[in-house]
């Protein structure tokens, strides 16, 4: 009798509404908690806007912990497994469209471009020249020069 060896570890989510939970949650963790006082009304800071405790911009590190992965690149292999691919996807999508916000926002700018340049595809400040024929143009620059060197050599 042969025994069925299963290879590997188990997946991490049996469901992807298992994995949504957990997403949710984590984004949730992220908005922080109202600070309010003793009345239960919201304090507010100078600028009249609410204070939040513990709030935290939304990474995909921070995604990829909460969801129990080692690492951001384990959560990304994760997204590979057709089952997950759009539950992961959407929820990279939540922490590059709050990046994106932070563009427009002086304080956060930096932190932004540097996430999504480095976490998403399409976005770069880099410009790209593409150089075509480049050793073509070198050689019959190099051909004309050696016809101008033996024309003054026949002088």
């Amino acid at each position: 009798m042969a025994e069925n060896n299963v290879v590997g570890r188990p997946p991490m989510y049996k469901t992807v509404e298992e994995m949504q939970e957990k997403i949710e949650a984590y984004f949730k963790s992220c908005e922080g908690e109202l600070l309010k006082d003793d009345d239960g009304k919201p304090i507010l800071d100078k600028f009249n806007q609410p204070i939040l405790l513990g709030a935290k911009p939304p990474t995909i590190t921070g995604l990829a912990l909460a969801l129990g992965f080692a690492s951001r690149q384990a959560l990304l292999n994760y997204q590979e497994k057709d089952e997950f691919n759009d539950t992961i996807t959407r929820a990279k999508s939540r922490v590059e469209q709050y990046a994106e916000e932070r563009l427009f926002d002086r304080d956060g700018a930096n932190g932004a471009k540097f996430s999504l340049s480095n976490n998403f595809k399409g976005w770069s400040e880099r410009q790209s020249v593409e150089i075509s024929g480049l050793a073509e143009e070198q050689s019959k620059l190099n051909e004309l020069l050696e016809q101008r060197r033996m024309r003054r050599g026949a002088k």
